[in-house]
């Protein structure tokens, strides 16, 4: 095992055992619910936004595998304190990576701790995992009213 897999599956096992920032916001400015029919991972995505587009808040709850709450986790971690924009700067960066179209180590991109997913594109079912919460987040930052689908 390489010491890229070995700190991808570590990470992963903390953010699933601990996920960070997990929980129902109740007073969420945003929110969208995300599901994938394919493998039964279900999250909804709560964030609160100032007046000054800064997400002051995000968390998630719901259910899923070990690769998408890890993947909600950092994701969490990775937005708050974000202005809405870079927030959905960083989904594209990151959606792009997971299907292998930007390379994580090029100076221009800013996904830190996110590159642990950049080997995922080589599991295309699993892309959808670790892409779920990303595109809830979106939607609710779209404001999206209709549930958010994988598929």
């Amino acid at each position: 095992m390489t010491i890229s897999q070995e700190l991808y599956q570590q990470l992963i096992l903390d953010h699933n055992k601990n996920p960070r920032n997990f929980g129902v916001m109740k007073t969420a400015s945003h929110k969208a619910e995300g599901f994938n029919p394919v493998c039964g991972d279900h999250y909804h995505v709560f964030a609160d936004v100032g007046a000054d587009g800064v997400i002051t808040e995000v968390k998630f709850d719901g259910t899923g595998c070990a690769i998408s709450k890890a993947s909600a986790s950092l994701m969490t971690q990775a937005i708050k304190g974000k202005t809405v924009a870079e927030a959905k700067s960083i989904f594209e960066q990151f959606h792009a990576m997971v299907l292998r179209k930007l390379d994580p180590d090029k100076d221009e991109n800013k996904l830190g701790k996110l590159a642990v997913f950049s080997g995922i594109w080589q599991y295309p079912a699993r892309v959808k995992c670790a892409a779920l919460s990303w595109h809830t987040l979106n939607g609710a930052l779209n404001e999206s009213q209709e549930p958010i689908t994988t598929e």
